[in-house]
């Protein structure tokens, strides 16, 4: 069977699946069941049993659990309402003011949560509310917000990361270590737009009376570091190679449980609410990666990798016209699906297609993070969006245009990493 009909068929397949909301995970062992029943006469039973196991049983997936149960703890305690006070009288004299809290505390938040979502939701509870009280233009403070949260699945830990890790057999270390740059990166780039067009037009984030000492800024460090020390205790025992990426999430576990006993968040409630949740969303992220891999595993057998590598090869494509083409297809992907979904579905496919040409892996990893973080504020799709408009009852298409300029900017900085992979790849290659 060529190539065509088998891409053809299981496309519309998945349209089938996905278009009748049936969960991704199924969605994903039944492409795969029927791309194999189909067109192949392998043993099902015995690919199925074999691709559920070698997926589930490495050391990867029990960092997965540990990172999201951290990100629960964090998101149910009083830490983001603390580091958002530590931080604001630092930005009182910046163009952009509070704006900037906006950036930094989702960067911060970011670093310890692991999730776009938590990320954007934490912080924007705290901020949206305050921004408007204070004056400062709506426009930009949702669209920043929504721009920032979206640094949840680039800054490691990164749930995103973990999973790509996974799938792809890339080495989740390195991929964490290869965040920390581009994440820095954009957030320098948002928060530049933030105080250019403060500077220039000073009433979108108007001043108040009052002004804060520096007594009052040293204190407020007090507020910031909790999440300072948990970042450093997370990557920097990863970094100096003092943890796998299991244990440095048992780190965090155990620093983020600790802080919220300390600042007197953390009861039964609290820590039973933050046990469910985590065995909610890994169950769920388990049961995707598990159908991910039996679908990888269809699309080995089918030689649908082999062909699309062989035809990329014989079109003569340069690296940056590949890329460019996937750029294309993640966008459309971006309005379509979720993130999970867009990293399960193409990663079997692509990663071999950009290898072949010469890019790293890792660098790979960084940019379909990068494609993800579009995803999460495009329409109709865009979860960031969704978080944003349930805080603020605006509608999806008023915030999308609020995030525009930080959608413009995302995109700058992927064609950047894309110019300029060493950037990337610089802190990784010190390990």
């Amino acid at each position: 069977m060529d190539l065509a009909t088998i891409s053809i068929a299981i496309i519309l397949l998945m349209i089938i699946l996905l278009g009748g909301s049936v969960w991704i995970g199924i969605s994903l062992f039944l492409i795969g069941f029927g791309g194999l029943f189909i067109f192949t006469e392998v043993p099902l039973g015995r690919l199925l049993s074999n691709s559920v196991w070698n997926n589930t049983n490495g050391s990867a997936m029990m960092a997965l659990p540990m990172f999201i149960w951290m990100g629960e703890i964090l998101f149910r305690s009083r830490i983001s309402q603390n580091l958002f006070n530590g931080l604001t009288p630092w930005m009182d004299r910046i163009p952009g003011r509070l704006l900037h809290v906006n950036i930094l505390a989702c960067t911060f938040f970011a670093a310890v949560s692991g999730s776009s979502a938590a990320t954007t939701a934490t912080v924007g509870k705290i901020t949206v509310p305050e921004l408007k009280e204070r004056g400062y233009q709506h426009r930009l403070s949702i669209g920043s917000l929504a721009g920032a949260g979206t640094l949840g699945f680039l800054v490691p830990p990164s749930m995103m990361m973990l999973v790509y890790g996974i799938i792809g057999d890339v080495s989740i270390g390195r991929l964490f270590i290869a965040g920390i740059l581009p994440g820095i990166m954009i957030a320098s780039l948002f928060s530049g737009y933030i105080f250019f067009r403060c500077l220039i037009n000073p009433s979108l984030a108007p001043a108040r009376a009052e002004s804060y000492t520096w007594i009052q800024r040293l204190k407020g460090l007090k507020d910031i570091a909790p999440v300072a020390i948990l970042i450093a205790g997370v990557l920097g025992s990863l970094y100096a190679g003092w943890a796998t990426p299991t244990e440095a999430g048992v780190v965090g576990v155990v620093g983020a449980m600790l802080f919220a006993i300390f600042t007197g968040s953390m009861d039964r409630q609290v820590f039973m609410a933050s046990i469910k949740g985590a065995i909610k969303t890994a169950a769920m992220i388990m049961l995707i990666v598990m159908g991910a891999g039996y679908f990888s595993v269809a699309i080995g057998f089918l030689g649908i990798t082999r062909q699309l590598t062989m035809f990329v090869a014989e079109m003569g494509l340069s690296p940056y016209m590949l890329i460019l083409i996937l750029t294309l297809v993640y966008l459309v992907l971006g309005c379509l699906l979720d993130g999970f979904s867009m990293i399960v579905m193409t990663t079997p496919i692509f990663l071999p297609l950009v290898t072949f040409v010469g890019f790293d892996p890792v660098w790979f990893g960084i940019y379909i993070i990068l494609m993800i973080e579009l995803a999460q504020i495009t329409p109709p799709v865009g979860f960031n969006l969704f978080v944003i408009s349930g805080l603020t009852n605006e509608d999806i298409l008023t915030i999308a245009r609020a995030a525009l300029p930080f959608f413009l900017i995302l995109c700058a900085a992927t064609a950047i990493v894309t110019i300029f992979p060493r950037f990337v790849l610089f802190l990784p290659n010190l390990m």
